[in-house]
């Protein structure tokens, strides 16, 4: 098939190679790229979480994070979801910014889930 790239040769040939592979390596690697990927996203939800409540770059670095570390979790972030946290909106959060500031870290009585 014609396109920018040619008539697609290379494409077929990567398509067919990596097919190949896939099938031999699939089983053995996935089951640790599923070990790894819980504690990677983990990590990114939490620093998604600090990053909109603490104040971004700057809130971050209050809290004690060093720069290198934040540019790359931000530099990790982009990678796998494509955007930058600060413009990154989590599916079904909504972040009350009002309620974090104002509710002291250790509540004077527990906290109960809502029915």
């Amino acid at each position: 098939m014609e396109s920018p790239e040619g008539k697609g040769r290379a494409r077929r040939a990567w398509d067919a190679y990596a097919s190949a592979v896939n099938k031999v390596a699939s089983p053995v690697v996935e089951p640790f790229a599923r070990k790894a990927a819980v504690p990677v996203m983990t990590d990114l939800a939490g620093f998604w979480l600090l990053w909109h409540v603490e104040g971004g770059f700057e809130g971050l670095q209050r809290l004690g994070m060093s720069r290198s570390s934040i540019y790359r979790r931000i530099s990790l972030f982009r990678k796998l979801l494509g955007v930058h946290p600060d413009e990154y909106e989590m599916p079904g959060v909504r972040l009350d910014l009002t309620k974090y500031q104002t509710t002291p870290a250790t509540p004077a009585e527990p906290v109960k889930a809502p029915a």
